[in-house]
Order: structure tokens, then C-alpha cells, then sequence
């Protein structure tokens, strides 16, 4: 893993993708995953690519039983995208690096103070620490 990816733990999480003023592209993976071996140097081209506008992180599953379960995450590899304290983006599988640009580049382009004031009327995800809004469906996920 190069310098551009950072190696996230329970610990680290909060301040490496939560408090980040930054999206943040979170990589969850473990060392005997076949796909995670492909998408590992797609994430490492994108981190340079987007140095200093995206934020990427890695979670080994296997190292971070709980962290993974927190998340939901079954299947590896699962790339998240997280903005402002809100879950974007989860979906399993290996994902070509174009299709990756393209979902990037999508999440940007949200108006999250439209998504964050629909937040604000669910008293359900007032005192979550992460929100999740899928921004293909434009709804919140229970």
C-alpha cells in the first residue's frame, strides 16, 4: 500500500473518514481476496490521482471484524464513499476504474445541504454517527 492510501482501524476511523473535510473513498478488503488484489491498484492510481481532493482508505476485514460488521459489509471487496459524516456510496465487487471516476465524480456533484436539511427532518438519524443516503435511489438507508 502507498503513502496516497491510508490503513484505517476502529481507532483511526473517526478521524481519518468521519471528520474529514474531504470525500472519502474507504476500500474494505482482506489479504485472501482474489477481486481485492484487482481493485487494490485501481484505488492506488485514483489516490494519486485525486490526491488532493479525495481522501482513500483501506479496512482489512479480517484485522477489523467490527468495524466491517458496523458497516454491513458481506462481500469483499466493498468500496464506500462517505461525505460529510454521510455513507454516500456501499456496493460489493471489484469495479473498473472509469466506473469508480464516474461514481467520484457523482458524489461531488451532490447538493448535500439539500440532502442534510431532508436529514434533519428524520429524528432517526439525528444522533447517528454515520448517516447513510444512497445518491443513485436519492433516499435514506434504514
Amino acid at each position: 500500500m502507498s503513502d496516497a492510501v491510508t490503513s484505517v482501524t476502529g481507532e483511526t476511523f473517526e478521524q481519518v473518514v468521519i471528520q474529514s473535510e474531504n470525500l472519502v473513498m474507504v476500500d474494505f478488503w482482506a489479504t485472501w481476496c482474489g477481486p481485492c488484489k484487482i481493485v487494490a491498484p485501481v484505488v492506488e492510481e485514483l489516490a494519486k490521482e485525486y490526491e488532493s481532493k479525495v481522501v482513500f482508505a483501506k479496512v482489512n476485514t479480517e484485522e477489523q471484524q467490527e468495524l466491517a460488521g458496523a458497516f454491513g459489509i458481506q462481500s469483499i471487496p466493498t468500496l464506500a464513499i462517505f461525505r460529510e459524516k454521510i455513507m454516500i456510496y456501499k456496493q460489493p465487487g471489484a469495479l473498473l476504474e472509469a466506473a469508480l471516476e464516474d461514481i467520484i465524480s457523482q458524489v461531488q456533484k451532490l447538493d448535500m445541504e439539500k440532502i442534510i436539511k431532508q436529514r434533519t427532518h428524520w429524528p432517526f438519524f439525528r444522533d447517528r454517527r454515520v448517516d447513510t443516503y444512497h445518491f443513485i435511489n436519492k433516499k435514506w438507508i434504514d
